[in-house]
């Protein structure tokens, strides 16, 4: 590649994004400002028309962007949330239009200030990669498998070989050297592999298994007496919660629909056995929605949900030029709805780092560790969230933390159904937009501990 640009505040060359889907377009949107070229490769036969694609099989079900995924990608998106509005993707506060059936009753209904944006993924992807795609010097390249990493300096990466797969299966390898390439090819995309072949040792990964089972239906909304929320959900609780589901409208005057069962509470594939798991639910909202479809839908199901963490930040031996952000890092299980907002959040963290180079002159050698070790700690605190509840779900093996983390949550959840502050804190966690430690304040533990001491259950309300 020749020698590195050092003058302040001159843009890279190129940079090369492997993955074209929601973790690549977010992060393709900020190479573009520091980058003269930026190349997309997607395996998928995608343009800037495509919304759900067939290695993303997440996105026929129902997806959520929390409140700080929200506000990193307006930032990056300037205008996105009234351009889904318009698509009539609806925007609200998230105690006042959520439905929340807790396991000790239902939430507060009530304002939190925390507005969030309901949609599909298919719109969402639809309308990031329309917008990346009109960035000056990006490029995208379809149905691209990339191949390996090529060697750089050093022991670096310094491009990637990939190959365009034709409709016979067919193609040549092409080799596209690079600044800097970022692997967003997500679970089973392969980075393991390049990276073996670069004789770089895989470092170990973390592996939580969630034994859940989606199965989701999208349809119309009836445009008479529509109801007073716009998503109504069930969590789940081991032991004794192990069905849930959650329904959103969504633009176009659409439904989505997404139930789940742990263990052997798969909800069917069939349209009656669908509706059946539906009015199983103690928030018959979902099936009372369900009942007034006019015609059978299609139904998906997804069931590799586990959650995974790659543990990049602890290899000594991580290439430079690369970095690893999205699934390709850390997958989350759905039903907590982080995955989305976790990629923008590595987004905004990586355009920070580039700008502090940039403005002080520095070149990227350096960089890729840097990064995964601050992805890392940005990980610990939603991966604490959906490990530790995942775990509760295996009768053996529950760690002493995952035990007290469970026992907590039960009592604040118990607390949370009848006070509308608490429940507040808990939403603007679960957000992303406080920390957890805004459930540890002592007003809340002090209502927490009453709770557990006293023994008593959270009236539990049903929905109307």
């Amino acid at each position: 590649m020749g020698k590195r640009m050092r003058t302040r505040g001159d843009r890279w060359g190129t940079a090369v994004v492997v993955g074209g889907g929601h973790a690549g377009l977010v992060t393709a949107r900020v190479l573009a400002d520091h980058f003269r070229e930026v190349v997309i490769l997607e395996r998928d036969a995608v343009d800037e028309d495509t919304g759900t694609h067939p290695h993303v099989p997440q996105g026929y079900h129902a997806h959520a962007v929390l409140a700080k995924g929200s506000q990193v990608m307006e930032a990056l998106f300037p205008g996105l949330r009234a351009e889904m509005e318009e698509r009539g993707a609806p925007v609200f506060d998230y105690g006042e239009r959520i439905d929340f059936l807790l396991p000790a009753g239902l939430a507060p209904r009530c304002r939190t200030g925390v507005r969030v944006q309901s949609f599909t993924r298919d719109e969402l992807e639809r309308r990031l990669r329309r917008r990346v795609m009109a960035l000056p010097g990006v490029r995208l390249v379809p149905s691209a498998h990339c191949e390996a990493l090529v060697a750089g300096r050093s022991g670096g990466v310094g491009g990637v070989a990939y190959r365009v797969v034709g409709a016979d299966g067919a193609g040549e390898s092409v080799e596209l050297a690079a600044d800097l390439v970022v692997d967003a090819s997500g679970r089973a995309g392969g980075l393991d592999r390049r990276l073996a072949d670069l004789g770089v040792p895989v470092p170990d990964k973390r592996v939580v298994k969630a034994k859940i089972t989606y199965t989701s239906m999208s349809f119309d909304r009836p445009e008479k007496n529509p109801p007073d929320f716009d998503v109504a959900y069930q969590m789940t609780f081991a032991p004794r919660v192990s069905r849930g589901g959650v329904i959103l409208a969504v633009e176009n005057n659409r439904w989505m629909c997404s139930l789940f069962g742990f263990g052997d509470e798969a909800p069917p594939t069939d349209d009656d056995g669908y509706l059946g798991f539906a009015r199983s639910l103690d928030n018959p909202h979902l099936a009372g929605q369900l009942e007034q479809r006019e015609r059978p839908e299609s139904l998906h199901r997804y069931v590799n949900v586990n959650n995974q963490w790659n543990l990049f930040h602890r290899s000594k031996a991580w290439p430079e030029r690369l970095l690893a952000v999205g699934d390709s890092v850390c997958v989350f299980n759905p039903v907590y709805g982080q995955g989305l907002t976790v990629a923008a959040m590595e987004a905004e963290l990586l355009q920070g780092m580039l700008t502090e180079l940039r403005v002080k002159g520095r070149g990227l050698d350096g960089l890729g560790r840097r990064y995964q070790g601050r992805v890392a700690r940005l990980l610990v605190a939603p991966w604490t969230l959906s490990s530790n509840s995942d775990l509760m779900w295996n009768r053996d093996g529950r760690p002493l933390p995952a035990r007290i983390a469970h026992w907590y949550n039960k009592h604040l959840f118990a607390v949370s159904a009848r006070d509308p502050r608490v429940w507040t804190r808990f939403v603007g966690v679960v957000n992303m937009v406080a920390p957890p430690a805004a459930l540890f304040h002592p007003s809340v533990v002090r209502k927490v501990i009453a709770q557990a001491l006293s023994g008593r259950r959270a009236p539990r309300r049903t929905p109307s």
